[in-house]
């Protein structure tokens, strides 16, 4: 027996063509069919032409959105204590190696780490690793200057990196924000994903850009806007 449609998801159905949108339209069509009562995450998902099997054409890297992603993020900084206090004042949640055992319960979003502790994460590298929170000179998050780092961070900068499939998946704002600050955080997003194009990457590097929000179905960009 099929499902029901409701009437919220008929109404968004009716909306959406399987044209390609140009992104300013999308972003209208976006907020039309947003019927959810909470303020809802704008995804950007991003299907590219590698082969991820290759060490080569992994991508992978920060972007720094010009308005943020509009969430909170909650930053642990493992540092010595002489780097301490300026982690505290850059905005780090948590502060301190005392918190090494705690990660365990996965309560955090972004970890930071100083070159000279990371031999101490050893024992927590299986926990870590595959919740993608382990600490990475590529990705800014093990660093002499972690002040920096998470002031960054809490402004607006984000990773983001090629999944199995080729794809990259990110959170670029929230439904609330205003359709300038959408398109502006796509724009520099898109930027640093062509940037970012593995040099041995033949053929069509962009095949599809898909726009949407936590609940939405999604809507088809026209690569070329």
């Amino acid at each position: 027996m099929s499902k029901k449609i409701t009437k919220n998801r008929k109404k968004i159905l009716e909306k959406i063509s399987k044209k390609k949108y140009l992104l300013e339209d999308a972003i209208l069509l976006l907020k039309e069919i947003n019927f959810v009562k909470f303020d809802a995450s704008v995804d950007l998902s991003i299907h590219l032409g590698i082969d991820v099997r290759l060490p080569n054409q992994m991508v992978r890297g920060t972007v720094q959105l010009p308005h943020g992603t509009g969430k909170k993020v909650c930053i642990l900084a493992l540092v010595n204590k002489d780097k301490e206090l300026e982690s505290k004042e850059a905005g780090a949640d948590y502060v301190g190696l005392d918190y090494i055992e705690k990660i365990k319960s996965g309560w955090i979003d972004v970890v930071i780490a100083t070159p000279n502790v990371m031999n101490q994460l050893v024992s927590i590298g299986k926990i870590l690793g595959p919740k993608g929170l382990m600490p990475n000179p590529k990705m800014d998050t093990v660093t002499t200057n972690p002040k920096k780092s998470i002031k960054e961070i809490k402004s607006g900068k984000i990773f983001f990196k090629a999944d199995r499939y080729g794809i990259v998946h990110a959170s670029i704002g929230k439904i609330s924000f205003s359709n300038k600050y959408l398109l502006d955080n796509i724009k520099e997003f898109m930027i640093k994903i062509i940037r970012n194009k593995p040099s041995t990457s033949k053929g069509i590097y962009i095949k599809s850009i898909y726009l949407s929000t936590t609940m939405s179905n999604s809507i088809l960009l026209d690569s070329k806007s």
